[in-house]
């Protein structure tokens, strides 16, 4: 099986994880390091929760005009979550409407991996590349970010590993 969410990871990583995935413990070893889910349940929750983290971290970014939850976001496509801009005249004004949406299937995650998805897509609002100043704002908003982001793609692997084939 091929590790697709893990592309790009050292070798000895992969081997790793290939390890735990062939001992069957990739699963219950993620639902014992992360086994607190989140209460963010309706898009209203989502939005206020960003809204929060927004408030506490990026005070001066533009306004968002609507967070939610996105069933068309496929994980396949590599979208865990998005940020847009809507650009809209307006008399005279060029007015900017931001969005960001979630995979719905955050709604079933770990709260610290709904968290990580969020830091990602609000750092966007200050840094339009993942480059190192995008990743210094990540790791300003949760420390251990660059954990949560592997530790997402491990839960994404074992998802997988656990979905019914058909």
């Amino acid at each position: 099986m091929t590790l697709k969410y893990l592309t790009g990871y050292a070798p000895e990583l992969i081997a790793q994880v290939q390890r735990a995935i062939d001992a069957g413990e990739l699963g219950p070893s993620l639902a014992r390091r992360y086994p607190e889910p989140h209460e963010v349940r309706t898009d209203r929750a989502l939005y206020d929760y960003v809204g929060e983290l927004r408030a506490q971290y990026l005070r001066n970014a533009a306004p968002l005009s609507k967070v939610a939850y996105d069933n068309k976001l496929k994980v396949i496509q590599h979208a865990l979550g998005t940020h847009t801009t809507v650009s809209r005249v307006q008399g005279n004004k060029l007015k900017a409407k931001r969005e960001i949406r979630v995979a719905s299937l955050f709604k079933e995650a770990p709260a610290p991996f709904l968290r990580m998805i969020v830091v990602h897509e609000l750092a966007h609002l200050k840094e339009r590349e993942h480059d190192k100043a995008f990743y210094a704002l990540c790791t300003h908003m949760e420390p251990a970010y660059h954990q949560l982001e592997f530790d997402v793609r491990l839960w994404l692997t074992a998802m997988e590993l656990e979905a019914p084939t058909g």
